[in-house]
């Protein structure tokens, strides 16, 4: 992963320069473009699909009963993606789990752009390799061309310091594409370097 000179704003989140150019950024136009206008036979760059954000959210259904965990869960999610972390509310009242409607239920962050480049690098070379015993990830999209990859704990990221751990937390990442299709949004993630248990997608 490229090294780069990291900046903090008041709250602790990483700022990215505007004129700086994650590697995953700059693959994607010199490398994973031209290959996949060859493999696939697209006639112009236009037609080559792109990764237009990742949304990482984490549920956070034990705040029910302790709302400490939602700042706590917000706090880490801004951490590890460099974005400040958003609160998802519940839509209704669901009495069994004694939720009301309005109450904090998780966190969610939307990358985009350079973040999102970021934030893929990392996944990728850091992250995803410390998963005990990891031998790679599932390779079904959702029909739409999108992925989404749920990862068990949050301590994967170096960001998070051990030490300083309350609760465990799983979350979800969703990878979303410019393309509908399943086989061309596999291949551009492929290319990207997401470390799918088969190389080949299965029909």
């Amino acid at each position: 992963m490229a090294k780069k000179e990291t900046k903090k704003d008041n709250a602790g989140i990483q700022v990215i320069p505007k004129n700086y150019v994650v590697s995953l950024q700059k693959k994607y136009k010199e490398e994973i473009v031209p290959k996949l206008m060859k493999e696939f036979g697209y006639k112009s760059v236009m037609q080559v699909p792109h990764l237009e954000k990742i949304v990482v959210n984490q549920g956070v259904g034990a705040a029910v009963a302790d709302k400490k965990l939602i700042e706590v869960a917000q706090n880490e999610l801004s951490t590890i993606t460099g974005q400040k972390a958003i609160v998802l509310t519940s839509k209704k009242d669901i009495s069994n789990f004694k939720l009301r409607k309005g109450m904090p239920i998780g966190v969610k962050v939307t990358l985009r752009r350079g973040k999102m480049y970021e934030f893929l690098d990392r996944l990728i070379s850091i992250a995803l390799p410390r998963i005990r015993d990891f031998q790679g990830i599932h390779d079904k999209l959702d029909g739409r061309g999108n992925y989404t990859l749920g990862v068990s704990e949050q301590i994967i990221f170096p960001e998070i310091d051990l030490d300083k751990i309350i609760k465990i937390f799983g979350m979800e990442m969703t990878f979303v594409t410019s393309t509908s299709n399943d086989e061309e949004a596999y291949a551009l993630l492929r290319e990207f370097g997401l470390p799918f248990k088969n190389t080949k997608k299965n029909q």
